[in-house]
């Protein structure tokens, strides 16, 4: 018994899928928690920004035990899943719907991010260009009001 697909009815859209990347792997992240510079947490003065140390009788330079870790190359990134969102596309920065041409045919692979001074008025044709081209948007619907009834 096979079930029969009825047609659309006339006030329904008919349901588009989004996109979705063309290879999707997996983001492996090594160290969640960033390097903090030596020291930090005991002084003010001392900002937490990452600086390798250099003294002669550091602790954390000779990497005894006990002290925090080194950022070292082992820690790097899969240079495939780098800057990959977890949605598995890489983010591409629009500002207006020309920028948008530019992805029709990376559309698997990047998706577009509308930039944050763009106004309403231009986003909203950005994203009805982007819907054409089936192009992802990942903030799609910040900044647009619901339309006022009238």
């Amino acid at each position: 018994a096979q079930r029969q697909m009825q047609p659309p009815c006339e006030h329904q859209k008919p349901l588009k899928m989004k996109v979705q990347p063309l290879v999707k792997r997996k983001n492996v992240h090594k160290k969640l928690t960033k390097f903090k510079r030596f020291q930090s947490d005991n002084f003010m003065r001392v900002d937490p920004s990452w600086r390798k140390p250099k003294g002669i009788d550091g602790r954390q330079r000779r990497r005894f035990k006990g002290v925090a870790k080194m950022p070292k190359i082992g820690y790097g990134t899969n240079k495939k899943t780098k800057h990959q969102l977890p949605n598995g596309f890489r983010k591409f920065l629009v500002a207006n719907v020309a920028d948008l041409e530019l992805l029709l045919m990376q559309n698997r692979k990047y998706c577009a991010e509308i930039a944050h001074d763009v106004s309403a008025k231009k986003r909203k044709a950005i994203v009805e260009r982007a819907e054409q081209l089936n192009v992802r948007v990942t903030n799609a619907n910040a900044k647009l009001r619901a339309e006022e009834a009238e």
